[in-house]
């Protein structure tokens, strides 16, 4: 949802940026590796710790590059298949040291057991939708879309963990259901894309193969 309605805005702020630090020699998959890095060691390091919003803030800052590394891309005219792998591949280290951080905090210092399944339902759930669309261009079909992405993942998590630290009761709760819930829905959202994708793939091969000949010239 927010790559149809918060790209435009969001890339005002991340061009000039990334025109910035490309000006100046810096390369985007650095940047990505950073951002990576930084996430995952503020995951693992605060939110277990229960230092719930001091996480959620410095996790925020550093997924915040994610956003520029593209723009950098872009400035500099190009993209490597490199480039590509290594960013999708950090998304997902990103993502799942932050379930995996919520999902210690809720055993261990938040004692919220109950709460720790949502959170595992939203690391395995969130980690199949992006594997599914992957898997899916692998095979030439398509798997776009769905209720919850990985930018809505992301604001969602980090709102209701960012909250809970604050103090405001049931925050982290609501979000991590509501994420838990709507991320499975997308599973089923991909699933259901990449079935009429090769439906009709199917469908258009068949009808190729049953279009009769051009006929041959009069000679």
């Amino acid at each position: 949802m927010l790559n149809v309605f918060a790209r435009v805005q969001v890339n005002r702020v991340t061009e000039p940026v990334g025109r910035w630090l490309v000006a100046r020699g810096v390369a985007p998959d650095v940047v990505t590796v950073i951002g990576t890095v930084g996430s995952v060691a503020a995951a693992l390091w605060f939110l277990p710790r229960d230092e719930l919003f001091v996480g959620a803030v410095v996790v925020t800052l550093f997924v915040l590059l994610d956003l520029v590394d593209g723009a950098m891309a872009r400035a500099r005219g190009y993209s490597t298949p490199f480039g590509a792998v290594l960013d999708s591949t950090c998304d997902r280290i990103a993502d799942g040291a932050l379930f995996a951080g919520l999902t210690w905090w809720c055993l261990g210092a938040g004692e919220e057991r109950v709460l720790g399944i949502a959170a595992l339902l939203c690391l395995v759930s969130g980690q199949l939708v992006s594997y599914i669309k992957a898997r899916a261009e692998g095979a030439g079909l398509s798997a776009d879309g769905g209720l919850v992405e990985r930018a809505e993942r992301l604001i969602v998590a980090l709102v209701g963990t960012g909250l809970h630290g604050l103090g405001v009761p049931y925050a982290l709760h609501v979000a991590l259901w509501l994420l838990a819930a709507a991320s499975v829905w997308t599973v089923g959202q991909r699933i259901a894309a990449v079935h009429r994708s090769a439906r009709d793939a199917a469908a258009g091969t068949n009808a190729s193969d049953t279009t009769p000949p051009d006929p041959a010239p009069n000679p």
